[in-house]
């Protein structure tokens, strides 16, 4: 029996799911340091890859594994911060600092946990080159501070805009300089992104939410183009509050994580959708 508690979450819900998790849960629920290690993950692939762990690595590794999956970006950070789960698996560095500096959280990556890479790509249904886009053209991104940044740098170095010099983790639309086909953004949480291709003539989707579309879009077959992942500081990791990275159960999982058999099972399973990042 899969040992995965599935939490499905509207977006727009998220912030009255975290209110009900800290009114009905406690500290204990995340567990002790000997027992159950519970952990909030995104569904693809972060919580397939938990799943995988759980069902083949786990249990000879002595540790009881839960995990509890999320559909939006906000409530696994907030859920670690209430203790409602001890760690979570589904984000990278600068979003991460981002989430800490606008909500006084003290979360931190688990030192050597750094597990895959989502490369994020350009997918359209109407050009099969950025080139084509037509003039005035809209484009959707994802909204959040660090993606809706990832998302006109990697536009930019494929030569459809150009932004503003020394803009860094935290550019929108405004930091644009040159837009030479006046490129309209319609600017999206990131789940939504992949629901709009239909609408828009380009989309920039997150690796995860390219994977959950209906049908799945692969950033190595589908995209039009797509992140390289050498130098890419966007690999997504475990993650704890400040003080539990030595907790000898988040240990054993970072090892699991970055195991010959994971990242076997990640080649095998994503096809370049997902990159193991160790």
């Amino acid at each position: 029996m899969r040992n995965t508690a599935k939490i499905t979450t509207a977006v727009l819900a998220a912030g009255a799911l975290t209110l009900g998790l800290s009114a009905c849960g406690s500290k204990d629920s995340a567990g002790d340091k000997d027992g159950k290690l519970v952990v909030a993950a995104t569904p693809t692939p972060q919580g397939e890859i938990l799943d995988y762990v759980q069902k083949n690595l786990a249990k000879k590794a002595g540790l009881d594994l839960e995990v509890k999956e999320f559909t939006d970006y906000i409530t696994p950070n907030n859920a670690v911060q209430q203790g409602e789960v001890f760690a979570n698996y589904f984000q990278h560095k600068p979003y991460l600092d981002d989430f800490n500096k606008k909500n006084g959280t003290d979360i931190v990556p688990v030192p050597g946990a750094t597990v895959h890479l989502e490369p994020l790509g350009v997918y359209s249904k109407q050009v099969k080159k950025l080139d084509d886009l037509e003039d005035g053209a809209t484009v959707a991104i994802p909204n959040d501070t660090t993606n809706e940044a990832r998302a006109l740098k990697l536009l930019e170095e494929n030569g459809l805009i150009e932004l503003k010099k020394g803009v860094g983790y935290t550019a929108t639309p405004k930091d644009i300089a040159k837009n030479p086909k006046n490129i309209k953004f319609k600017e999206l949480e990131a789940p939504a992104v992949p629901r709009t291709l239909s609408d828009v003539q380009a989309a920039v989707i997150n690796g995860n939410y390219a994977l959950e579309a209906k049908p799945a879009l692969s950033p190595a077959k589908d995209a039009i183009v797509a992140e390289k992942a050498k130098g890419n500081p966007y690999g997504n990791f475990l993650a704890v509050k400040k003080g539990d990275e030595d907790d000898p159960r988040v240990k054993k999982l970072a090892k699991l994580l970055t195991s010959p058999e994971v990242k076997k099972f990640i080649d095998e399973k994503y096809d370049g959708a997902v990159v193991a990042a160790f």
